[in-house]
C-alpha cells in the first residue's frame, strides 16, 4: 500500500512571509511531514486600486494546495489564524476529505464575526495593543510598517539578536484591508474539526489576555503553552515543532484516509 506523508499548511501573518517557517519546516520534515508554506498577497506590494479581504486570501491558500494529495493540517501564526481558520472552513462545506485538523500559534483564534480590536475589547485591553502602537501608514495611506527595533522588541525579544534583528528587518508593509479582518466559521464547518491552540506566555503583540479570552469565546481547542514570545518558531523552533508534529500526526491517525480526487473536467460517473 502506498502511503502519502501528511502536510502541514503553515499560513505566515502580518508583515511576515513564508520564511518565518524556515526553522520549523525541517523539524517536520525529520518527523515525516511535508510542509506547505503560501506567501499571502497584501504583505509586500500592492496595486493602487487593489484590495486584499478574508476571500482573497483563502482563496489564494486553497490554489496552493491542489496537488496534496494526503491528510493536510492547516496551521495559522498570529494573523494567519484567521486566514487558517477560513480555509479549514471552506475544505469542510465542500467535503474535502484531506483536511484533519487546523491550528493557530500565538495568534488569531477569533469568533466568528469578531476582530482582534473587539477581541481587545471584550479582553479589557486597552488600546493600542501589543505591535500596534508602533505601526506606521504607508504612503498611500492604505497599509502600516513596523519599525526594525519594534519588531525586534515586540515580535522577536525571545530570539538571539542573531535572528531577532535579521528577521526584524525582513518585515515588509502590510495592506491593511489583509489584516483587519474577522473570520467566518460555523460550528458544523471547522467548528468539528480537531483543533489547537498554541499560546505563547511572553507575547508582547498577543498579550496572554487576549489569547486566554480567544480560547474562552471559542472553546474546544487542545492548548499548549510555551513559554515563548510571539514568534516561537525563532526562539522555540525545536519546540513548537515537537507540538505540531505531535498534533499533525495524532490526528492524520485518527482521520479517515482521503478519497480519491477527480482531475478537474474528468467524468466523474
Amino acid at each position: 500500500m502506498v502511503t502519502r506523508n501528511p502536510t502541514a499548511v503553515l499560513i505566515h501573518g502580518a508583515w511576515a512571509g513564508p520564511w518565518v517557517w524556515d526553522l520549523v519546516a525541517p523539524y517536520m520534515a525529520e518527523a515525516g511531514i511535508d510542509t506547505r508554506c503560501p506567501d499571502l498577497p497584501g504583505s509586500g506590494g500592492w496595486e493602487p486600486d487593489e484590495t486584499v479581504a478574508l476571500p482573497d486570501l483563502v482563496a489564494h491558500v486553497l490554489g496552493d494546495l491542489g496537488d496534496i494529495e494526503g491528510q493536510m493540517v492547516v496551521i495559522g501564526h498570529s494573523g494567519g489564524g484567521v486566514v487558517a481558520t477560513g480555509v479549514a472552513e471552506h475544505l469542510c462545506r465542500v467535503g474535502d476529505s484531506r483536511l484533519a485538523g487546523f491550528g493557530v500559534v500565538a495568534g488569531m483564534m477569533l469568533p466568528a464575526g469578531m476582530d482582534f480590536g473587539q477581541l481587545c475589547d471584550v479582553a479589557g485591553l486597552t488600546a493600542p495593543v501589543g505591535i500596534s502602537a508602533f505601526t506606521e501608514p504607508t504612503a498611500d495611506g492604505r497599509g502600516t510598517v513596523v519599525d526594525p527595533a519594534a519588531a525586534a522588541a515586540v515580535f522577536f525579544h525571545g530570539a538571539p539578536p542573531t535572528l531577532s534583528v535579521p528577521a526584524a528587518h525582513r518585515l515588509v508593509p502590510q495592506l491593511e484591508s489583509a489584516r483587519l479582518i474577522a473570520p467566518d466559521w460555523t460550528p458544523d464547518g471547522a467548528g468539528v474539526l480537531p483543533r489547537l491552540y498554541v499560546e505563547a506566555t511572553r507575547d508582547r503583540s498577543v498579550p496572554l489576555a487576549a489569547q486566554r479570552a480567544m480560547q474562552r469565546l471559542s472553546p474546544g481547542a487542545r492548548v499548549v503553552t510555551l513559554e515563548s514570545d510571539h514568534a516561537p518558531q525563532l526562539s522555540q523552533a525545536a519546540e513548537l515543532s515537537e507540538i505540531l508534529a505531535a498534533f499533525v500526526l495524532d490526528v492524520r491517525d485518527r482521520a479517515e484516509p482521503p478519497r480519491p480526487r477527480v482531475p478537474s473536467g474528468a467524468d466523474r460517473r
